[in-house]
This record gives structure tokens, sequence and C-alpha cells, in this order.
């Protein structure tokens, strides 16, 4: 495949803050790309716990199911992540390799396989070639450095257009910790927890289960309300390291973790609209904002419909202020609603209202928000007090071009 021109919506890559108690190194071990980073390993401080959070894709990767079962352990010692094969779909073979990148990991870390984290990103349904991770372990191991962030962010990168990053700084117990994370994803986007992957790290000395708590809880508000294109990954996997090093104590107080929580969900939130901004082929950046629902649930049922729709997606590529094709997605998501209490509203100019066209209505400004790069859908279902709000993109000839190459 052709290299892919860097998103127009693309945002640098912040200055990283190392985080105590995390090593990381990457290498080339030509899985499927050469001349480019394709391995990372992290190597964690004893004694950090892990929380995460995985695809609801019913035919998971090899890599997905041996996390899950690490999990139960709420300890870490590594992640070991690989770019261009994603490990699904290969059987008996599959495991087999999961089992020797695991257990070549933890004999380099001088830890046992339960403690180390597995992912894979890239095509699927071809075996991954375990011995080529494996040969690059002690390689891995002497690079190990913590300000290696942005390298990392790099080698988990497949049809990635930029490398996506961010860091925040909380108080907790008295002191200051860090949190910083990076992730990857540009196609195959509609997590549900797609080639989506994301791994937070902090020095905060936090429990396992209060860990998974805030993670589970924060994913839904940031990756669980963006899509690309409606397809649930074989592989989207959340990893939320806590290494203990910064000093405080360790604490599983709500009111005590107030800060920490608000930092990761910034953190979280920011890698989540990273990824909708480098969407394959996208050229506009979507905020979808429905109120007046049932529920939240509703409303956030209704966003997803419109925001997976492609007429709405191609009616934004086209910069075309086609607001029946929005109230279409609203009629289909099978969620309660009335044509005569609907409002629509683009840029911030209401198209129509009480399920009608706003009398006088200028379709100007409309036209002039369309023609910009960050597009803004508000919905009104005028029936309750529910709200959510998600992020997409358009859909572009590009993610044909990028998608119908994609094993060329």
């Amino acid at each position: 495949m052709s290299k892919i021109p860097v998103s127009p919506l693309a945002l640098p890559l912040p200055e990283l803050l190392p985080v105590a108690g995390v090593r990381l190194a990457t290498a080339e071990a030509g899985i499927r790309y050469k001349g480019r980073t394709d391995v990372l390993l992290a190597e964690f401080a004893e004694g950090t716990t892990v929380a995460g959070v995985f695809t609801k894709n019913l035919c998971p990767g090899a890599p997905v199911t041996w996390c899950r079962e690490a999990l139960q352990g709420g300890g870490a010692r590594g992640l070991v992540v690989n770019a261009g094969n994603a490990n699904v779909f290969n059987g008996l073979a599959g495991v087999r390799a999961v089992e020797a990148t695991a257990h070549a990991a933890a004999a380099t870390l001088k830890t046992t396989p339960g403690q180390i984290f597995l992912s894979s990103t890239g095509v699927i349904g071809e075996p991954l070639p375990a011995q080529k991770i494996v040969a690059v372990m002690d390689e891995l191991h002497t690079k190990l450095a913590a300000d290696r962030l942005a390298e990392a962010a790099r080698a988990i990168m497949t049809t990635d257009t930029f490398p996506k990053a961010a860091t925040r700084v909380a108080r907790l117990g008295g002191v200051d910790v860090r949190i910083t994370g990076i992730a990857k994803g540009s196609g195959m986007i509609a997590p549900d927890m797609a080639t989506m992957l994301a791994f937070i790290f902090t020095d905060a000395a936090i429990p396992a289960a209060a860990l998974q708590a805030m993670l589970s809880k924060g994913v839904e508000t940031s990756f669980n309300c963006i899509t690309i294109d409606s397809d649930t990954s074989t592989s989207d996997t959340v990893l939320l390291f806590a290494t203990g090093q910064a000093g405080n104590a360790p604490t599983d107080d709500p009111g005590h973790l107030a800060d920490f929580r608000r930092a990761l969900n910034e953190v979280l939130h920011d890698l989540a609209m990273m990824v909708v901004r480098d969407g394959e082929g996208a050229q506009k950046f979507v905020q979808i904002t429905v109120e007046g629902a049932v529920s939240h649930a509703s409303a956030r049922r209704i966003a997803m419909a419109i925001a997976n729709s492609p007429l709405v997606k191609t009616a934004i590529a086209g910069e075309d202020a086609n607001w029946g094709r929005i109230v279409m997605a609203v009629g289909k998501a099978g969620e309660p609603a009335d044509r005569d209490k609907l409002g629509v509203a683009v840029g911030g100019t209401w198209m129509a209202q009480n399920g009608g066209i706003v009398p006088g209505y200028d379709e100007t400004p409309v036209v002039a928000h369309m023609k910009g790069r960050e597009i803004d859908i508000q919905v009104d279902i005028g029936l309750g007090h529910g709200h959510a709000t998600v992020w997409t993109c358009d859909l572009t000839h590009g993610y044909i071009d990028i998608n119908g190459s994609y094993r060329s």
C-alpha cells in the first residue's frame, strides 16, 4: 500500500511526560512493514496494577483473550505490542504465537507470562510470525528507557497518519501524579468496549479494582462515543497501568481520586478525538449532540445512528447542508422520536424546529460552516432530558482507496 498523506485534521504530538516505573523500547521486527519500527516493549515496576477494557466483537483476537485472562491477576510487569498483523482468526497458531511472545517477554523481564500483556494490530487472518518478535526481544531489552513515549506511539501505527498521545498531571494524596497515554486507530473504528489500541501509564498508586472502575466509566464517554465506519474491530484494547512510583498512599476512595479521574478522562478524551481526526480519508471532524431524548442511552443511540449514516457522512464530505439526511438517521435509530417535535441545527443555525423548516431560514451560514474542517450538528428530539455527544468524520473517496488496497 502506498504511503498515505497526513490527515489535514492531524494534531501535533504534545510534549510527553515520562512516567516513573515505565520504560519502553521499540524495534524493527519486519512483521509486515519495512524500514520502520513495528514492535513495542514496555516494562513496569514491581507492584504495578492494571485495568483493561476490550472489544465486544464476538470474534476477538488471541491477544484479547490472553489479556482478559491476565487481567484477573490485577498486576502487570510488561506489555508487548506489534503492528502489521492482528493475530486474529488464526486458531491454534494464534494461541501459540501469543504464548511464545508472552514467555519470551517474561524471560526478558524476569517475571511470569501471566504478568505480560499483549496487543496486536493489522491484517486479520494471516499467521503472526511470533519468532520475529522473539528475535528482537534482547534488542528491545537493551534499549528500554523512560523517554521513548513518542517512539512508542509511532511503533504501534498501521494506517494511522500521525502518532497519538496525551499527557496530564493530577493531584493525589498530596503529591503530583502523571498520566500519559498513547493510542492508534484510523479505520475499523466503532469501539464498543477496532484496530484501535490505547495504552495509558500513570505513576499513581491505585488498587486494580478502583483503576478498573475509573477506566470502564471513562471509556464510555470517550472511546465508546466515537466512530469512523461503524465497524467494531476484533482487537480493540484499552489498558491502564499504575506503577505506584509517585509516592502517594494507595487509595480507592472516590473523593480522593476526583482529580485523578478528571485527568484520566481528559487523556482518554484527547486520544479518542485524535483517532477521529485520523479517520481513514477524513477531511472533516464532526461533533454530533443530541438533546431532548427520553434518556441519555437513547440520545447516544440516536447520535451514533447519525454518525454512522453513510448518507450523512457523504453529505458532510460534499459540503451539502442536507438536513433531511439527519432526520432520516434519527428515524432509523429505533429510539422514541416524534417528527413534529424534532429540531436540527448545523453550525449553531437552526434549520428545522418542531418538525418543520424554520420560517425565514437562510442557508448561507450553514453552507459556510459546511466548508470548514470542524462540523457541528445539533439535534433536539423534544421528548425528554436525555443528551449525548459523539464524534465522527466524513466519508470520502480516500476511505475506499485506503481500504481497497489495504493488503496490497
